[in-house]
C-alpha cells in the first residue's frame, strides 16, 4: 500500500513538471536579432554600401483591441491603406511588420500616438553613401537587408552574417516574467567585401559617358576599364544610371549591368581577334597585299565596307588601319571555321569567363560544324554575326596587351572580417593563352598603327602611345540589319607596357557621323588620359629630330575644319574631294615624310561608287602624279621617290571611283 502511494506521488510530480515545462516553452518567445551586414568598399577602402539603423513599425495583433481605430490612426503615416492595415492587425501571427525604413519624423509621430500593440524598433537598413556611383556593380539590398542584385546578391552569404536569437519567458500579455529564463545567441556580423573598382576612375568614366550619351543622343552608354595584367575590373560605368537608395523608382532593365548580362555584335572592334588568328597561323604578315573593291561575293552573298567604300589594293597593315571588311572576311574564309573557331574560343568568346557577378552570359558564336555557312564565317571575320559581352571583348584585348594571356576578370579584391582582418584575397588567374607573346606584340603594333595612322586617331594621347580599334556595328532587328548602330572603341595604353585597357560603347546614337572613331574614340581618350595621370603613369617625351621634312599628320575622321587646321599647323597645303563631312582617306598617308608646303589630298565620302578610267602618270613627278590621279577621283600610294616608273592598276583600267593606285617612283 505504501509502495502504491509513493508511485502515485512520483507520477503526479513528474506530470506536474512536464506540464510546467510545456507551459514555459510556450511562453518562451524567441526574437531574432539582426546581424550587421558587411560593408562593400572600393579598392581604396572607401565605403560604397553600409548598414545603418532605421526605424520600423510592427504590430502584436493579440494586444490590439480596437483594430479599426488603430488602422485609421496609423494610415496617414504609412504607405498602406486602412483596409490593408485592418487585415494585418487582425492577423493570427504573433507579430507582423507594417513598415520599414521610416523617417525620424514619422517614427516619432507614431510613438506619440501610444497605440496598444504597436511597437517602434530600429532595424539595420542598407545605405549607399556614394549614391549612384558604381550602382550597377554594387547592386541593391531589399527591405529585409537581403542582397537582390549585383555584388550584394552574388556575395550575399558573405555579407549578411548570422542573425542571433534571444528567447525570454513572457506572460499572456507579452510582459517579461521577472526572474524568468532567458536564452541568448549573439549575432555574427557579416564580412566586408573590397572591390577592385577604383572610385576615382569610376567617377571619371561615369562623368564622361554621361556627357557622351547626352551629346550623341544615344539610348545607353557603357565604359569598362580593366588592369590587363591581372583581370581586375577598375571601372564599370553605365548611363543612364540609378541611385540604389531609391532603386524602386527605376525599372529592373535599367539596373541591369549590361557589361556582363547582355550581348551585342562588336563590329570592327573584333578585327583584332581575326588579325591575331591569321598572324598566329602564319597566313598573313604586315605587308601581304589584298584587293578590296566595292563588294566581295562569297558564299552566295556579298561583303561590303561601311558606306560602300572601296580601298583597292592595300597591305594588311593598311587594311586594319582603314578597317577594311573585305580583307578580314577573306582571312576568315582562308583560315576555315575549325581553325578560326579555336582562336575565338581561346580568346574567351562563346563561353562564360567565370566573373564573380550574377547573370553572366556566354555570348553567341557560330558552330564550326555548320554546313553552308561560308558567308556567315566571312562576316564573323569583321565582327558581324557574332555576339559578345562587353566584358568578353575587353578581356580579349587585354590578352593582347598582356602578351597573350587571357586573365579571369573579377570584381572583388579581398574579403575582410568585421575587425578588418584579411579573410580571403583574390589572385590573378590565367584562363587561356590564345596566342604567343610574339603574335600578341605584332597585334599590339597593328592596333597602335590604327591610332597613329588610321581611323582611330581621335583616341591618341601625346606621350602615352595608345593602341586600339574602332567599331561601327549595325544592329540586327527582326532577322535583318536596320538603321541603328553601335559605336565603340576598345584599346589599351601605353602600348609597350599597358597599365589600363578600356572599352567605350554607345548604343544607338542619333547624330550625324555616328561612327566609333568619331563618337567613342574621343571618350576613350578623355577617360584613358585622366586615368593614366591619376595612376601616376609618366608620359614619354616625344623626340623631335631636326629635319627639312615634316611628317604628314593623321587627319582621317576629322572634319573639314579640323583637318585644315591640323595641316596648316604643320605648314602643309590641301585639296578636298567629295561631299562628306569627315575625311575618309588622305594622300600622302599619315607618317610619310614630305617637304614643307606639300599638298595633302583629302578625300570625303563620294556617295554611290562609280567606275572611272585610270590615267597614265608614268614620267610625272610625285606632285603631278598625285594631282592627276586625284582629279580622276582616285587615291595614290607612293613607293620610292623621283619620277613615276610603274603604276598599278595600269593606265586604261576601269576601277571604282576612290580606288587606290600604287605608283612606284625611281630616281
Amino acid at each position: 500500500m505504501l509502495l502504491l502511494v509513493v508511485r502515485l506521488a512520483y507520477l503526479q510530480i513528474y506530470r506536474g513538471e512536464e506540464l510546467a515545462l510545456r507551459a514555459t516553452a510556450q511562453r518562451m518567445r524567441p526574437q531574432t536579432i539582426d546581424a550587421q551586414r558587411g560593408r562593400i568598399l572600393d579598392r581604396n577602402y572607401k565605403t560604397l554600401a553600409v548598414s545603418v539603423g532605421a526605424d520600423a513599425v510592427y504590430a502584436l495583433p493579440e494586444s490590439i483591441r480596437d483594430v479599426v481605430g488603430t488602422a485609421r490612426q496609423l494610415a496617414p503615416y504609412l504607405s498602406v491603406s486602412e483596409e490593408e492595415l485592418r487585415k494585418l492587425l487582425s492577423s493570427k501571427s504573433t507579430s507582423v511588420w507594417l513598415a520599414r525604413g521610416l523617417t525620424v519624423e514619422t517614427a516619432e509621430a507614431i510613438r506619440k500616438l501610444g497605440l496598444p500593440g504597436i511597437r517602434i524598433v530600429q532595424r539595420p537598413q542598407r545605405y549607399y553613401p556614394q549614391g549612384s556611383l558604381a550602382a550597377h556593380v554594387v547592386g541593391i539590398a531589399g527591405t529585409d537587408n537581403q542582397g537582390l542584385e549585383g555584388i550584394e546578391y552574388f556575395y550575399e552569404e558573405i555579407l549578411r552574417g548570422r542573425p542571433g536569437q534571444q528567447a525570454t519567458e513572457r506572460d499572456a500579455a507579452q510582459r517579461s516574467i521577472p526572474g524568468g529564463e532567458t536564452q541568448f545567441v549573439p549575432p555574427e556580423p557579416g564580412h566586408d567585401v573590397v572591390l577592385t573598382i577604383d572610385t576615382v576612375i569610376q567617377y571619371i568614366a561615369e562623368t564622361r559617358i554621361q556627357q557622351a550619351v547626352i551629346s550623341s543622343k544615344s539610348e545607353r552608354g557603357l565604359v569598362l576599364a580593366m588592369n590587363p595584367k591581372t583581370g581586375e575590373i577598375l571601372a564599370n560605368a553605365i548611363y543612364p544610371t540609378f541611385d540604389p537608395n531609391y532603386y524602386q523608382e527605376v525599372s529592373a532593365e535599367r539596373r541591369r549591368n549590361v557589361a556582363v548580362t547582355d550581348q551585342y555584335e562588336p563590329g570592327s572592334t573584333f578585327k583584332f581577334v581575326t588579325a591575331a588568328a591569321a598572324l598566329d597561323l602564319g597566313i598573313t604578315d604586315y605587308n601581304r597585299t589584298f584587293e578590296s573593291g566595292v563588294a566581295w561575293e562569297v558564299g552566295g552573298g556579298k561583303v561590303r565596307n561601311l558606306n560602300g567604300q572601296s580601298f583597292g589594293s592595300l597591305t594588311f597593315r593598311e587594311a586594319i588601319e582603314r578597317s577594311d571588311n573585305i580583307t578580314f572576311a577573306k582571312l576568315s574564309v582562308e583560315m576555315g571555321p575549325q581553325s578560326f573557331h579555336r582562336y575565338i574560343q581561346s580568346f574567351g568568346f562563346g563561353r562564360r569567363l567565370g566573373v564573380d557577378f550574377p547573370g553572366e552570359i556566354a555570348g553567341t558564336v557560330l558552330s564550326p560544324n555548320r554546313t553552308g555557312a561560308t558567308l556567315q564565317w566571312a562576316n564573323t571575320g569583321f565582327g558581324q554575326g557574332i555576339a559578345v559581352t562587353p566584358l568578353q571583348l575587353l578581356s580579349a584585348v587585354s590578352a593582347v596587351a598582356n602578351g597573350g594571356s587571357l586573365m579571369k576578370p573579377y570584381f572583388v579584391k579581398e574579403i575582410l572580417d568585421a575587425h578588418g582582418k584579411l579573410v580571403q584575397k583574390s589572385q590573378p588567374e590565367v584562363l587561356d593563352t590564345p596566342v604567343d607573346t610574339e603574335t600578341a606584340r605584332a597585334v599590339s603594333e597593328l592596333l597602335r598603327s590604327v591610332v597613329a595612322n588610321g581611323n582611330g586617331n581621335r583616341a591618341d594621347i601625346p606621350g602615352y602611345h595608345v593602341a586600339g580599334k574602332t567599331g561601327t556595328a549595325e544592329v540586327p532587328e527582326g532577322g535583318a540589319y536596320g538603321n541603328d548602330i553601335i559605336a565603340s572603341f576598345v584599346g589599351f595604353a601605353p602600348v609597350d607596357d599597358p597599365a589600363l585597357a578600356i572599352l567605350v560603347v554607345l548604343y544607338k546614337p542619333k547624330v550625324e557621323s555616328a561612327y566609333g572613331g568619331v563618337l567613342a574614340a574621343p571618350v576613350f581618350k578623355e577617360i584613358m588620359e585622366e586615368s593614366l595621370e591619376y595612376l601616376g603613369i609618366k608620359r614619354r617625351e616625344e623626340v623631335r629630330r631636326r629635319s627639312s621634312l615634316t611628317s604628314v599628320p593623321n587627319v582621317i575622321n576629322l572634319s573639314r575644319q579640323e583637318a585644315q587646321a591640323r595641316l596648316a599647323q604643320d605648314g602643309l597645303f590641301w585639296t578636298m574631294e567629295g561631299e562628306g563631312t569627315l575625311v575618309t582617306d588622305q594622300t600622302p598617308r599619315p607618317g610619310v615624310q614630305v617637304p614643307a608646303q606639300t599638298t595633302v589630298h583629302l578625300y570625303f565620302d563620294l556617295g554611290e561608287p562609280e567606275d572611272v578610267e585610270v590615267p597614265s602618270v608614268l614620267g610625272l613627278s610625285m606632285f603631278d602624279a598625285s594631282a592627276k590621279l586625284s582629279a580622276a577621283g582616285l587615291r595614290v600610294r607612293v613607293v620610292g621617290s623621283g619620277v613615276a616608273a610603274q603604276q598599278s592598276p595600269g593606265a586604261g583600267a576601269r576601277v571604282p571611283k576612290g580606288s587606290l593606285v600604287e605608283v612606284r617612283f625611281e630616281l
